[in-house]
């Protein structure tokens, strides 16, 4: 792991609570009843957060079918399903603050935690979105932590047209809600340079 931790430490965020941090976010209109908010270094000590998600969490390759062959997946990943407790407390915070601050919306709390590992630049996710589940016939929110090396969402939506870059930083939250799922794709492209990236995924029941 080649990750240097005072090159993206903030701590000024670590003074302001999550869900006041919240009040922060900056909502863009996708267009087809979608939207995305954004908050820069919200979570409080990422560093540590990112230390101990390389260090503790069950990290697995997979392998998937691609047409007419299995090819292994670019990322390394696990998923904490409903009920399983968070490698770190600092994000069980996170998914509390995010239920709450949403609940009107979400009409509901955020359940599950799915992580990614993104080793280097040569890991990526390829256009996709989470329509498995409710999240193919229903309005629903994914809200992303990113830690570590920076890396961009790009979106797009499914009809075609006008693509939409974020750059998601070190503590940084990205929610994608409304019809995100359903009527745009996001990736996360390879790049030629990146140092380590995780990102922490909450999902609400029956999301995927």
């Amino acid at each position: 792991m080649d990750f240097q931790t005072t090159l993206f430490e903030a701590p000024e965020a670590a003074e302001t609570s999550l869900v006041a941090g919240l009040a922060g976010l900056e909502r863009r209109v996708l267009g087809h009843g979608a939207w995305l908010d954004v908050q820069r270094s919200w979570l409080p000590a990422p560093d540590d957060v990112f230390e101990t998600l390389v260090r503790e969490v069950p990290w697995r390759a997979e392998r998937r079918q691609m047409y007419d062959r299995v090819v292994d997946v670019p990322r390394l990943l696990h998923t904490y399903m409903i009920g399983e407790p968070l490698p770190h407390p600092m994000l069980t915070e996170a998914r509390e603050a995010l239920s709450a601050h949403y609940a009107d919306e979400l009409g509901e709390p955020f359940r599950t935690a799915g992580c990614c590992y993104y080793r280097d630049g040569r890991d990526s996710v390829a256009w996709h979105g989470d329509t498995i589940g409710r999240g193919s016939t229903h309005d629903t929110m994914v809200a992303i932590v990113s830690l570590g090396d920076p890396r961009r969402l790009h979106l797009r939506p499914r009809s075609g047209g006008e693509a939409v870059v974020v750059e998601m930083g070190h503590g940084d939250i990205v929610v994608m809600g409304g019809s995100c799922q359903r009527t745009w794709e996001h990736a996360v492209p390879k790049v030629a340079h990146a140092g380590p990236r995780i990102s922490v995924q909450y999902r609400p029941l029956n999301v995927f």
